[in-house]
This record gives structure tokens, C-alpha cells and sequence, in this order.
């Protein structure tokens, strides 16, 4: 019978203004934000990512940012390029799809089989974790049995970051606070998708350490989950 305890260590970052948010508006790209991150604060993330054996984000970030979520401003090997798809939904064009590092796109059962054969061909490795949509506990079992995963890092927006502290996959997460205020009733926060309905559901958090990178602070947690 699987073992759903076997799971990389999952440590989720992400930069996050004062108001908690991740970009300035609903669509628009988090990287207009993170160009305000202080260059020490820069090699920190690449630094993180070369620590990693993998790094994850969702296809929707992919379609907005078109990350490459490589090592570049620090020494290191870039991690395996983890991205959940259910429909195997990747632009053509998109960066994580270059020979620069290696890509999983974990995909759901029903993906259209054209869109599996052009990421295969595009030099994807293709991973089905799921009946009709991808599951996220059986993508982490894969990844430490078929790709030797130990460690991931999740850059993910508020839907990944969502999906994955509710199936309790989130070891510790790691903010970088930017000092700024956007606003904006429908602006993507660190995680969407929460309703609840009482502080007993509310996700804790243990604070084991603050800091400045930079002109950055930066706070880091362990989640506790009850």
C-alpha cells in the first residue's frame, strides 16, 4: 500500500508586500515586484533554489511570469522544474521548456493526448499523478521515488500555495517582505482559495527566525499543523 508520508521536505517562498499581496493586480506578473527586491535578497532566492532539488510552481504562473526558474545569480545546479497541469496547458513558448534544466510537468489522466505528445517532444518529461486532476500527495511520492526529491522549494502563486498547505505538504515557508502597499479586493495574496469558518481551521505558524537581506526583511516559519 503507497506510504503518503513519503513527500519531499517542502519549503514554499515567496516574495510578499506589506499588504500580503504578490503582484499589483489580478494577471499581471509577479516579477514587476520583484525587481524591487534588494540584490542581496536576489542571490538569497537563487541560493535557495540551488539548495533544492527541485523547484515547483503552477501552470498559470507559467502562463503569466513564463519563469525559468533556473540558478543564475549564485553557484549552483538548477533544480528540477516541477510544474502541476492537469490539462497539460504549457504555452509553446514557455521558458521552463528550453534544455537549461530539467522539467516534470505532472499532468492528470484526461490531459489531451496532443498536448502530452508536444511536451514530450518538446523534451518534458511527462508524469500523470492523477485521475481528473493532479494530485498533489501522489506527485510528491513520485517525485522522491522516480526522481530521488529530497528537498523542494515552491514558488508557487495563491491556488498552488493553497492546494498545498491544505494536503499538508508545506514543511516551512520563507517571506520576503517588500515595502509596499497595492491594495485591490481581488489582487492574488500569498494563498488563495482559503474560506474558513473559525480560527480552529486557520493554518500556524511557528516564527523561527527574522532578518534583513539587504534592504529586505525576511521571515521565516515552520508550519504546525494540528
Amino acid at each position: 500500500m503507497p506510504d503518503d508520508r513519503l513527500r519531499p521536505h517542502v519549503l514554499l517562498m515567496s516574495e510578499i508586500t506589506a499588504d500580503g499581496k504578490l503582484t499589483l493586480k489580478r494577471g499581471a506578473s509577479s516579477k514587476i515586484l520583484m525587481k524591487y527586491m534588494a540584490p542581496e535578497t536576489e542571490v538569497l532566492l537563487h541560493e535557495t533554489r540551488a539548495a533544492c532539488d527541485a523547484i515547483m510552481v503552477g501552470s498559470n504562473t507559467i502562463r503569466i511570469d513564463n519563469s525559468f526558474l533556473t540558478v543564475r545569480y549564485s553557484e549552483g545546479k538548477s533544480p528540477l522544474r516541477v510544474i502541476p497541469s492537469s490539462d497539460a496547458a504549457i504555452p509553446p513558448g514557455a521558458n521552463v521548456l528550453k534544455p537549461d534544466a530539467p522539467t516534470v510537468i505532472a499532468v492528470a489522466g484526461t490531459a489531451p493526448a496532443e498536448r502530452v505528445a508536444f511536451l514530450r517532444a518538446a523534451g518534458a518529461d511527462v508524469l500523470v499523478a492523477g485521475t481528473g486532476r493532479v494530485d498533489l500527495p501522489l506527485l510528491m511520492r513520485r517525485l522522491v521515488e522516480d526522481y530521488g526529491v529530497r528537498r523542494m522549494m515552491v514558488e508557487g502563486g495563491p491556488t498552488l500555495n493553497w492546494h498545498m498547505l491544505h494536503h499538508r505538504l508545506v514543511d516551512e515557508i520563507r517571506l520576503i517582505h517588500l515595502p509596499f502597499i497595492v491594495g485591490g479586493e481581488d489582487t492574488p495574496s500569498l494563498v488563495g482559495g482559503m474560506r474558513i469558518e473559525s480560527e480552529d481551521e486557520m493554518i500556524r505558524l511557528s516564527l523561527k527566525a527574522h532578518y534583513l537581506c539587504g534592504t529586505n526583511l525576511v521571515t521565516e516559519y515552520d508550519v504546525v499543523y494540528s
